[in-house]
């Protein structure tokens, strides 16, 4: 005969509602461990000559719960393959076994393959009592969350909430914190202490800030959070952006967003790009978050499109990003190492290549400029073009080669502008100049669009004091000579550089 283990709940905490069946297979077993002593329903089992072991010395040799969970499970199955033949090991838990108790899970998977016969009996919730006692029925949306795990990202408002296994004041900060992040800081919840145990039941309504400031924590607390159908309460949430976006899209919602398209709003996401690019560069939190938004908003546009045509929907956006993001991180989801920013680009750049190889293309075959954007800006482009072509090694081995070329499409354009040459060959010599210049950013590891960014900022700025100092003067532009204003544009300069500025 197999070696066997009963698991039993203890119920809620009151020994009125322990089965009959539960409390005899405790009395007929060779032996009986709970898992701890800390439950009211002890007392009584010790008056009914049932007189359990304990694991509560587990709970003082590790540090965390999964470690003392891991030890419970091990020693369970252990005791039940040394028992004697025909022997009932009964391991009793508090409420029902199979609501939030991890060593059960653990029992549940690991008994099969060490030939142990597990059998889980049941025994009162917690949940029972949470049902009766805070007055809420389930079937109207209902949710159980364990405090340690908790995230604000699982929390549902429009569904009853229960988070279980609060154990003490630093849990319920935590509780607290998580809930902080959808909910208002006065939000009515509810605390149970030892729901439905007489002379110890304690039902605290409080509001949310003050969650971590109460007394009574304990292994039979838990916080209730009651549902509520206001939409502001799911204002964070990215669901409820995905409904408001469906709802502008709609035959009921507006007019403007129902006529856009792709090609419509095109220009948008450029346009919201380069503001959220403007408010980095003025270093701008509050105004970033604004504009962000509105980034969002494009690609939430440009989604629900094609969710329309049943072609995708955001959600498999998301999807295809963290299947990405997962794959070409092997240094952090997987058994490769990256041990500095470089090495990890190169895992980056192997993952990408082997995607196209699953995809039935060649990156071998491709061409070394393959991957760039057609409709990047122009000097984007030029700089991500010399990249490309210098890993395959097209590239001068020092800047001073790229010097020369500079000063060679100088000469050219002026040579040009000389002889009268037509527009459009005086342009291409431009051209050839500014992509020249451009590769000149990549020998000294500077971006050439926010080198000419930063540049354009300080002009704007010089520029802005001219402007200031005529207007102080009664004078107009118009009404200033070249040399006033340059003047002016050199006191500018010599200021901007005393004050220390990044852009002088």
């Amino acid at each position: 005969m197999s070696a066997s283990i009963t698991v039993v709940g203890l119920g809620s905490g009151n020994p009125d509602r322990l089965t009959i069946g539960i409390l005899k297979t405790m009395q007929r077993a060779s032996k009986v461990y709970v898992r701890t002593l800390s439950h009211p329903v002890i007392a009584a089992l010790n008056e009914l000559e049932v007189h359990p072991d304990s694991f509560d010395h587990l709970y003082e040799a590790h540090d965390t719960f999964p470690e003392v969970y891991e030890s419970i499970a091990s020693a369970l199955i252990n005791l039940a393959k040394a028992g004697d033949e025909g022997q009932e090991l009964v391991y009793a838990v508090p409420g029902h076994p199979m609501v939030a108790e991890a060593t059960v899970r653990l029992l549940r998977e690991r008994c099969p393959e060490q030939n142990v016969t597990l059998t889980v009996l049941g025994g009162e919730s917690f949940l029972d009592e949470a049902f009766v006692r805070l007055g809420f029925d389930p079937i109207e949306g209902f949710q159980l969350l364990d405090a340690a795990e908790l995230r604000a990202s699982l929390v549902q408002p429009q569904l009853h909430t229960l988070i279980g296994q609060v154990y003490d004041m630093f849990t319920a900060s935590e509780v607290k914190l998580a809930l902080m992040e959808l909910y208002p800081d006065d939000y009515p919840v509810i605390v149970g202490h030892a729901l439905g145990v007489e002379g110890e039941e304690v039902i605290e309504h409080v509001p949310l800030y003050e969650l971590d400031r109460i007394e009574g924590y304990g292994n039979l607390s838990l916080v209730y959070v009651p549902r509520s159908d206001d939409s502001k309460l799911r204002q964070r949430t990215f669901a409820r952006l995905h409904e408001i976006v469906g709802i502008l899209r709609s035959p009921e919602g507006c007019p403007w967003d129902r006529e856009q398209t792709h090609e419509s709003i095109r220009k948008n996401l450029i346009e919201e790009t380069y503001e959220v690019l403007e408010t980095i560069d003025e270093d701008d939190p509050e105004h970033m978050q604004e504009e962000l938004g509105d980034l969002l908003l494009q690609i939430m546009l440009h989604s629900q499109m094609e969710e329309e045509l049943g072609t995708f929907t955001v959600y498999d956006v998301i999807q295809a990003l963290n299947d990405k993001l997962i794959y070409r991180h092997p240094h952090v989801f997987g058994e490769s190492h990256a041990e500095d920013a470089e090495s990890a680009l190169q895992n980056w750049e192997q993952m990408k290549a082997e995607e196209k190889r699953r995809k039935g293309l060649s990156p071998e075959k491709a061409s070394a400029l393959e991957g760039i954007p057609r409709d990047l800006p122009a000097l984007m482009k030029a700089y991500k073009l010399q990249k490309k072509a210098s890993k395959v090694g097209f590239d001068w081995d020092h800047i001073e080669g790229v010097f020369q070329k500079i000063e060679e499409e100088l000469g050219e354009l002026r040579q040009a502008v000389a002889e009268g040459q037509s527009e459009r060959d005086t342009a291409l010599e431009l051209g050839d100049l500014l992509f020249a210049v451009s590769n000149a950013a990549r020998f000294i590891g500077a971006d050439p669009e926010e080198a000419l960014s930063r540049t354009n900022r300080k002009f704007v700025a010089r520029f802005s004091y001219i402007e200031q100092q005529l207007a102080a003067q009664g004078k107009t532009l118009q009404e200033s000579t070249l040399d006033e204003m340059e003047a002016l544009w050199q006191a500018a300069k010599s200021g901007m550089a005393t004050s220390g500025s990044s852009d002088a």
